[in-house]
């Protein structure tokens, strides 16, 4: 006599039986919580950030306003009080305000220049019809990862006054007079800028190519149903789609570019800023009057360079957000 086969049981079989009677619930009593969603476990997951923060980010910023009102020696560890003085002294240098202007001429060199490039470049990235579009996003974060020492020696080279390539390539253009990258000052911020601009670029491209990758395809679709040009549905459709992401890069960009430091520093191959100074940006000459031994200076120039991002930063962020939203900036 056969016997019949059981069928494997499968969750997608409805079951014939009867469902079990559900057992009354109890509520738990009022303050009762589970132990794994406590807020306090909060405290002990976010305390390492906290404790990292306090040490090198809140204290050193406290004790350099503190060490800015004295005459601070760290050699023979004198500290005599002198109150505003070293304010006033940072307001009278001529070396400050040179500083100033170097900054600001390298920020505009490589700042916006390298936004219009970075759009552009991420509108042909965003052509659906490019091939190896991986390869190329890949390649463009080459610049960023790359050690600022290896791009100053390549720039060094490339700018160089008797050997260098785009004075050999001037040359073979008919101009003869090499230029001093080095020791001119108009020609040393392009070559600085240059840096800045081919280290960044492709990061920015790749921020501007995610916004314009938001953009909705039914706005070109419309767009290009109404007989609108490419250029047209540039200006009309991604340009405004990419507004806020314009003014972040650009608020960030005027941050990084107000503290510029690495680049100048390894062009000009020390602390002084070139021959003259044409080279001593912010940071640079902050660093210069640290290693010189003049603490309680050098933190005042800190403390002037937070006011002047935050002033520079704040009539960016202004003027951006109103553009961005479409207002009249007049």
């Amino acid at each position: 006599m056969a016997t019949a086969t059981k069928k494997p049981q499968t969750p997608w079989r409805v079951s014939t039986q009867a469902p079990a009677k559900k057992k009354k619930s109890q509520k738990a009593p009022d303050g009762a919580v589970v132990k794994s969603l406590n807020g306090n476990w909060g405290y002990l997951f976010t305390a390492p950030f906290v404790v990292m923060f306090l040490v090198f980010g809140l204290a050193p910023v406290v004790y350099s306003v503190y060490i800015a009102f004295f005459q601070w020696d760290p050699l023979d560890m004198t500290h005599t009080f002198v109150g505003i003085a070293n304010f006033q002294r940072v307001v009278a240098d001529d070396q400050f305000w040179l500083a100033v202007r170097n900054t600001f001429s390298i920020w505009a060199l490589s700042t916006f220049p390298q936004m219009l490039m970075a759009i552009a470049l991420a509108n042909v990235l965003r052509n659906p019809r490019l091939k190896f579009k991986t390869f190329w996003r890949t390649m463009l974060l080459v610049p960023n990862i790359t050690s600022v020492l290896a791009v100053a020696i390549v720039f060094g080279q490339l700018f160089s006054r008797d050997f260098g390539l785009v004075n050999l390539a001037r040359e073979w253009l008919g101009m003869p007079n090499h230029i001093n990258f080095v020791s001119e000052t108009i020609p040393g911020h392009i070559a600085i800028a240059t840096m800045i601009t081919w280290r960044w670029l492709g990061y920015n491209a790749l921020i501007f190519l995610a916004a314009m990758l938001a953009v909705p395809n039914e706005l070109y679709e419309a767009a290009a149903i109404d007989g609108a040009s490419s250029w047209r549905q540039f200006t009309n459709v991604t340009l405004p789609g990419i507004r806020n992401t314009i003014t972040f890069v650009l608020v960030v960009g005027t941050i990084g570019g107000l503290q510029v430091f690495a680049e100048p520093l390894t062009l000009a191959g020390g602390e002084s800023g070139g021959d003259s100074r044409q080279f001593s940006t912010l940071t640079l000459f902050l660093f210069e009057q640290a290693h010189m031994g003049n603490w309680g200076y050098a933190a005042t120039i800190g403390i002037m360079i937070t006011f002047i991002v935050l002033i520079i930063s704040g009539i960016n962020f202004f003027f951006t957000r109103r553009i961005a939203n479409g207002e009249n900036v007049q």
